[in-house]
């Protein structure tokens, strides 16, 4: 680790694993193609989060850092300052590190709106035709139900166990399934390297009305996709998300508008 103490400005991704990650390799290819000089991009796995106050003090030339499960909400006490969407959204995916002072922001809803955006206008449909399944309680989650409320999409929280705001999965029937035909997929899920398991729904009830999206990456096609895509549904994966959500961290960082 001495190395990345040499670079001007050091940029990485906390979480924990971190095996999954696309961030490291993201950023380090844009570096190279656009030739972005004295700047470093590492993986910092912490097994818990009260490592990250030394992890911020071992590296004074850390300008920013991702975060990724299962830290989007438990990082926000460590923080200074949380802009407004973040602060709404009670998650956290993005820390900017100026003076000092970290501030905490949530790409992700920029990164799902505008992907998500995209994927109903490829499939024609208009976002007040359609009613969402959220699958998962947790930081994506919250993402995802700001950008809905702002789109004025219905939603309806799905979870292992039902609560006065949640269904369970075992609660989902042919009715529901009819009824709610967007299912975004905010678990982790199908993610490699549990690539075989995917969301408990009754996916018979698919069909060509349906979009199902999955913020899962690797791989890029989940065992959710597959599914939905024998029912006759449309399915999109979470990397475009994940490609615009990088982006925007890179514009925080770097003051762009």
């Amino acid at each position: 680790m001495d190395n990345i103490r040499q670079v001007d400005r050091l940029f990485g991704l906390i979480g924990y694993p971190l095996s999954h990650s696309f961030s490291k390799k993201y950023f380090s290819h844009k570096f190279e193609k656009e030739d972005i000089r004295n700047s470093h991009y590492e993986l910092f796995p912490l097994e818990d989060i009260s490592l990250f106050q030394q992890l911020t003090k071992d590296f004074s030339n850390l300008k920013g850092l991702n975060v990724t499960i299962p830290y989007k909400q438990a990082v926000i006490p460590y923080l200074d300052h949380m802009d407004e969407g973040a602060r709404m959204v009670g998650a956290v995916n993005t820390i900017k590190i100026e003076n000092g002072q970290l501030t905490g922001y949530n790409t992700d809803v920029y990164g799902f709106e505008y992907s998500l955006r995209r994927f109903l206008e490829e499939n024609n449909k208009a976002a007040h035709s359609v009613e969402a399944f959220i699958l998962g309680t947790g930081g994506a989650a919250k993402a995802v139900v700001y950008v809905l409320n702002k789109m004025n999409i219905p939603y309806q929280m799905v979870s292992r166990k039902d609560s006065e705001n949640n269904i369970s999965y075992e609660m989902i029937d042919k009715s529901l399934m009819e009824k709610y035909h967007l299912i975004i997929n905010t678990t982790p899920l199908g993610m490699s390297p549990n690539e075989k398991s995917k969301p408990l729904l009754p996916y018979e009830h698919l069909s060509t009305r349906h979009l199902l999206y999955d913020l899962v990456y690797n791989p890029t096609e989940t065992a959710f996709m597959k599914a939905g895509t024998l029912g006759g549904a449309a399915v999109k994966n979470g990397l475009e998300m994940l490609h615009l959500q990088a982006e925007k961290a890179w514009s925080i960082w770097n003051n762009i508008d």
